[in-house]
């Protein structure tokens, strides 16, 4: 059995695309606004278990026993662990820092994942990617700067946030050409869910919501599993050189939503750090455009058993 690439329509990718950053990064300020009432635990229980609840919901029934069949069982909760301490430490990290320079610092991942796929993914790390990595630590050390008022601890706490999403998007690579994305993103919600189902009884409070925050509570869940479902058809749209150099957008997000709900205005200097780390990231992601430049794909035969085309371009997804 073989099969085509589904038809490409990259401005429709990049909209969603973006779409799924705004939701990101409205996820991220309203855990922020959250966290000033409710522990942390909590509500990463709530943002994953809605998730999983979606996706029980909407896609299970169509899928059943695919959207749990993998054969890579050990890396599927690896992964799902990376992106739950991800959101941890992420939400953490905004409970005590300005939502844009939290963010900022979580956004050293893509250079941390350079770093680490040399020695995982056995990926050649040229002179320009050692100078963008080089440049994007200086924008970092631009944010964080000794005076800059920042809380030490929540800054410690982004900076996990972004070696936890460096594996898990090291193990996306490794995962996302053999595996059903539906089922990637299954994973990351049932683990999600478990671990800190698991882990409830320890953080519950007596203290009930008020109606509008148990919609906000909600919402953290709509808005993580929305915007990954999103970011999963931007990638069916358009190859993943394509959509890449958008990413640092979110920072643009996070800084007007700062503003406007927080009041938090970056300075110049923290501004500038920003514009490094995004720069930074935006030559890594176009350096890897270009090398991902081959001759057209060719359709190859489906792993026996599997619903997944293997291909020759690492950045489609294409279901048989």
């Amino acid at each position: 059995m073989t099969t085509s690439f589904p038809a490409q329509h990259p401005l429709r990718g990049i909209l969603l695309f973006m779409l799924a950053l705004m939701l990101f990064a409205s996820l991220d300020a309203t855990s922020k606004y959250l966290t000033a009432v409710f522990a942390v635990p909590l509500l990463v229980w709530a943002r994953y278990a809605l998730h999983f609840l979606l996706m029980l919901v909407f896609v299970a029934p169509s899928m059943r026993s695919e959207l749990v069949r993998t054969a890579n069982l050990k890396l599927q909760l690896i992964r799902a662990l990376a992106l739950l301490a991800t959101t941890g430490c992420g939400m953490a990290a905004f409970r005590v820092m300005p939502l844009a320079e939290a963010t900022a610092v979580i956004f050293l991942a893509p250079l941390l994942v350079t770093l680490l796929a040399g020695p995982i993914l056995h990926e050649r790390i040229g002179a320009g990617r050692w100078l963008a990595v080089l440049a994007g630590f200086g924008g970092v050390l631009l944010v964080v700067r000794p005076g800059s008022a920042l809380n030490l601890v929540g800054i410690l706490w982004a900076l996990t946030g972004a070696f936890s999403y460096a594996v898990y998007q090291i193990l996306t690579r490794r995962l996302s050409h053999a595996e059903h994305p539906l089922t990637l993103l299954f994973y990351t919600a049932l683990v999600g869910t478990g671990v800190m189902s698991a882990a409830l009884p320890w953080f519950w409070v007596d203290t009930s919501p008020e109606p509008r925050q148990w919609l906000l509570i909600a919402s953290l869940g709509i808005y993580g599993g929305t915007g990954h479902f999103l970011l999963i058809r931007a990638f069916r749209l358009a190859p993943a050189s394509t959509l890449t150099p958008f990413t640092y957008v979110q920072l643009v997000w996070a800084a007007l939503l700062g503003w406007l709900v927080f009041g938090n205005v970056p300075d110049a200097v923290t501004a500038a750090g920003m514009a490094v780390i995004a720069a930074s990231g935006l030559w890594l992601a176009l350096g890897e455009r270009r090398g991902r430049r081959r001759p057209p794909d060719r359709a190859l035969p489906c792993k026996e058993g599997r619903g997944i085309a293997v291909n020759e371009r690492p950045d489609r997804d294409t279901a048989c």
